[in-house]
């Protein structure tokens, strides 16, 4: 078991639950109009007047084997639009009830 944090552009809306869906990936947490600026090369997204884009977040619960091919549809997303912006970030689940 895996958990998936998903950080990305709100301008993505519902996209991102749809490629959860499509993967058959069912349960999930989402935060909404939180703010963040990207560690390399992000435009910030702190929703001012300045910078007035926000991101959303999803933190996920994922088996294993779904783990890439989700991580696959995500890149690809994010590389069709690199300057909206989207990361995914995968840890291990030492237990889950």
């Amino acid at each position: 078991m895996k958990a998936v944090f998903i950080s990305y552009n709100q301008a993505y809306g519902d996209e991102i639950l749809e490629i959860l869906e499509a993967n058959r990936q069912r349960g999930f947490t989402r935060w909404v109009d939180i703010q963040g600026k990207g560690g390399f090369n992000g435009i910030p997204h702190l929703g001012d007047h300045a910078w007035p884009e926000q991101n959303h977040a999803i933190l996920t619960m994922v088996k294993d084997e779904k783990v890439q091919p989700i991580l696959d549809e995500l890149r690809a997303k994010d590389e069709a639009s690199p300057d909206l912006g989207l990361r995914a970030f995968v840890w291990n689940v030492e237990c889950f009830y």
